[in-house]
């Protein structure tokens, strides 16, 4: 649940909340990753960051050959110079595409309603060029993300008085992340659908991902499949494991990076 989206970056995410399944056929809900495992491999990885670039690019390469081969995904949460990582909670995710995909928000709202991937594109998209920011520490500067504005879907739900908060659920089975209401609808927090200026991979978290630009990149939860309206935050994956539940960047995790929005 994106990097990555830990569930992509470390968190869900992806190359940073990401992560690339290999192999097998996949379950509809995984064995959850756990944190030493992942750190550990992180560490590991780091060591390619400050080799001569003749040996990293060398690394890179032989990942890449290695990641199409490997039943685990730990290949994936290697760093790598070139951009994301991909990172995942499970050991597999199912695919979805437009003939299976449905979003469904429930909760506290009036009008629960459940939308297919070519409902989404038929909506207004916006685009945001930001740079994402990976709580271990790489950077993908200048990348565009393209969606429907969260707000635009909680309006049209119609979302109750009382609440105050909103949980996503990813169809890794796995996977949840939070935010407030009132962060939930600033402008640049998406339904992404398309990244990079392409349709979202799989290994990116598509058909459909969170998208949170200010925020640490395992807040932009991967593989989206629900939208809850709830009355108070409840911490998600990461938070359970130690992550702090606002994450803004440069502001919280105990890091100082430059802000991405």
């Amino acid at each position: 649940m994106t990097t990555e989206q830990p569930h992509e970056e470390q968190p869900h995410g992806e190359q940073p909340h990401e992560e690339q399944p290999h192999g097998g056929q996949p379950d509809e809900r995984g064995a959850p990753v756990g944190r030493r495992v992942v750190l550990g491999t992180l560490g590991l990885g780091a060591l390619g960051l400050v080799a001569a670039p003749a040996l990293q690019r060398g690394l890179e390469s032989f990942l890449g050959g290695a990641a199409g081969k490997d039943p685990t995904g730990l290949t994936g949460l290697l760093p790598n110079g070139g951009g994301f990582r991909y990172y995942s909670v499970t050991s597999s995710v199912p695919r979805k595409d437009a003939s299976n995909y449905r979003l469904t928000i429930d909760g506290l709202v009036d009008r629960p309603t459940s939308y297919t991937l070519d409902e989404l594109t038929a909506l207004p998209q916006t685009r945001m060029v930001r740079d994402v920011q990976c709580v271990t520490g790489w950077r993908v500067p200048d990348t565009p993300f393209e969606g429907v504005r969260l707000s635009r879907l909680l309006d049209a739900a119609g979302v109750r008085p009382s609440a105050g908060a909103i949980r996503f659920t990813c169809f890794d089975g796995a996977y949840t992340e939070s935010l407030t209401l009132d962060q939930a609808r600033r402008a640049d927090v998406l339904v992404a659908l398309r990244m990079q200026d392409k349709d979202l991979s799989h290994s990116h978290g598509g058909p459909v991902r969170l998208y949170v630009a200010p925020m640490y990149f395992y807040k932009s939860a991967k593989w989206l499949s629900g939208i809850t309206v709830t009355e108070k935050v409840r911490p998600g994956y990461w938070e359970e494991r130690g992550y702090d539940v606002d994450a803004w960047v440069g502001r919280s995790n105990g890091r100082h990076d430059e802000p991405t929005a």
